[in-house]
């Protein structure tokens, strides 16, 4: 670390709470990840209980009924959960700012010595540690974001609209559990079966393989870890619903 910083050499951008440039990332980063988990959970959970009602041995009309069903139970699970966690995860935020801007109004010796405890941790000698701390404290919102960020942990950030996202991920899970249901609209019982599961296979990889696009990791890996997962949790669904179907008939 370099020492004997002068005032001049000093800014704010040095200590980290600064909002930085974002043009580097992907624009539609965080409404690609809600589509890319909604398709993702609507397809492995109607595949994995389409095997299982096919593997007890229930009707066709059945199967559509129930699959239906579930899938809108789904969207609707799928979507006010997400538009909760993302209003708490906003809240709660707000809500640390509020008492972080309570404490400095209130106690701001207090405020004051934390922060030179801070800096003093992480290696400043004394005098950069009061340099840091006059400029912080010389503006009531620069410090406020230093608490932020050094004392609880907490980036600045935007948060998304909590409807938008409970929508993005209501309706990509109910897509990515439509699509396994078609086959069984106008197909019979053992090819409907036949293509659900094709259907859910090209799917899964290519929805794994889209999200590379956040990822930047190698397409094809990733999308044959999805499609892996999907039919482990097919498996398990067909042998759950064999079993269960042996001992209930």
């Amino acid at each position: 670390m370099q020492t004997g910083v002068s005032g001049e050499s000093m800014n704010t951008a040095g200590i980290g709470f600064v909002k930085t440039d974002e043009s580097s990332h992907f624009p539609g980063g965080r409404a690609i990840r809600e589509v890319v988990f909604g398709l993702h959970d609507g397809l492995i959970t109607t595949v994995a209980f389409l095997a299982g009602v096919n593997a007890a041995s229930a009707g066709q009309r059945m199967i559509v009924i129930a699959s239906l069903a579930e899938a809108f139970a789904q969207t609707l699970s799928m979507g006010f959960g997400a538009y909760l966690s993302t209003k708490s995860e906003r809240e709660l935020y707000q809500r640390e700012i509020a008492r972080e801007r309570l404490e400095i109004e209130t106690m701001p010796d207090r405020e004051r010595d934390e922060m030179r405890q801070i800096y003093r941790n992480k290696g400043f000698q004394e005098d950069e540690v009061e340099l840091v701390v006059t400029r912080l404290t010389a503006d009531k919102d620069r410090l406020l974001k230093a608490m932020m960020v050094e004392e609880l942990g907490l980036i600045e950030e935007r948060f998304d609209n909590p409807v938008k996202v409970g929508l993005l991920m209501g309706v990509s899970s109910c897509v990515g559990a439509i699509l396994p249901i078609l086959p069984y609209l106008f197909l019979g019982l053992r090819e409907a079966f036949i293509a659900s599961m094709s259907v859910a296979a090209f799917a899964l990889f290519a929805t794994g393989a889209g999200k590379t696009l956040l990822t930047k990791k190698v397409w094809w890996r990733s999308g044959l870890e999805m499609l892996g997962i999907g039919l482990l949790v097919s498996a398990a669904g067909y042998g759950i619903g064999h079993v269960l179907g042996a001992l209930w008939y």
